[in-house]
C-alpha cells in the first residue's frame, strides 16, 4: 500500500480536528479527499506529509511511519500546500533549480529535469518570467512542478484549484490526470465537481470523522446523486 492511515487523530486543545481516521490507498489511484471547509482535510494531509504529528494513531507512506521518517519521506512524497508558498521575486527556472538543489540533484540533472517538468505542466511560455508576474493558474502550475520535480511515488495536493477561474480549474484537473500513471494521488477539495471529474475513489470527511470511503461510481449511484450523497453524509 502506498498510504496506510490507522486510527489517526489530531486534537488541538479541546477541539478534535481529526477523529480516528482509517484508510488505505494503492498505486495508480486518484483519490478525492472531500469534505466541507473545516472538516479536517488539511490537518489530515499535514500529518501525512509530516508537518504536524498526530495526537493518536499512525500514518504510513510507502511502508514508513511518517512521524519517525518525515525527512526520508520528503524524497518520496510530492506536496502542494493549500496556500502554495512560492517566492514571487524568483524566476520560474530559478525557483525550480532551487528545488532541485534541495533534492540533491546535480547541475546537469537539474537542467534536464527543469526542462522536463516545465513541459509536463505547460510552463514553456512562462519559464523566464518572475513567479509574481504569473496568473494564479500558472502559479499553481509552478507549485505542481515543484511537487513532482523529484518524481515522487505519492502526490498529495491540498485544494489544488482553489481560487482559480473555471478554465484554469479545467486545465489543472487535466494536468493532475496526466500525472497519475504509476503514482498515488490524494487531493483535497470541497468542490463536488472537482472530485467527480477526475477521481476513482472518494474519502469523505465531516467534523473530523471519515464518513464514507467508496468508489466514485458508488457515490454517483446514491439516491439523488453525488450532491445528495455529500449532503446526507455530512449532515
Amino acid at each position: 500500500m502506498s498510504i496506510e492511515v490507522t486510527n489517526l487523530s489530531k486534537i488541538y486543545g479541546s477541539q478534535i480536528a481529526v477523529n480516528s481516521v482509517t484508510f488505505q490507498a494503492s498505486e495508480g489511484q486518484i483519490i478525492g479527499f472531500l469534505g466541507p471547509n473545516g472538516a479536517g482535510k488539511s490537518s489530515t494531509i499535514k500529518m501525512l506529509v509530516g508537518l504536524i504529528k498526530p495526537s493518536q494513531g499512525e500514518a504510513k507512506v510507502l511502508g514508513l511511519n511518517v512521524a519517525n521518517h518525515a525527512l526520508e519521506l520528503k524524497s518520496k512524497i510530492g506536496y502542494l500546500a493549500e496556500n502554495n508558498p512560492l517566492y514571487p521575486d524568483m524566476y520560474v527556472q530559478e525557483f525550480l533549480d532551487f528545488i532541485g538543489k534541495i533534492h540533491g540533484f546535480s547541475a546537469r540533472q537539474r537542467k534536464t529535469r527543469i526542462d522536463e517538468v516545465i513541459q509536463l505542466v505547460g510552463l514553456e511560455k512562462e519559464k523566464k518570467k518572475k513567479i509574481g508576474e504569473l496568473s494564479k493558474g500558472y502559479q499553481q502550475r509552478v507549485g505542481i512542478a515543484q511537487a513532482i520535480f523529484h518524481n515522487p511515488s505519492v502526490l498529495i495536493l491540498d485544494e489544488p484549484t482553489s481560487g482559480l477561474d473555471p478554465n484554469q480549474m479545467a486545465e489543472i484537473r487535466s494536468l493532475i490526470q496526466s500525472l497519475s500513471s504509476g503514482k498515488t494521488i490524494l487531493f483535497s477539495s470541497h468542490l463536488l465537481t472537482e472530485v467527480e471529474s477526475i477521481c476513482d475513489r472518494i474519502l469523505l470527511i465531516s467534523h473530523g470523522n471519515l464518513v464514507a470511503d467508496c468508489s466514485l461510481q458508488e457515490a454517483q449511484n446514491y439516491a439523488g446523486g453525488l450532491a445528495s450523497f455529500f449532503k446526507d453524509k455530512t449532515a
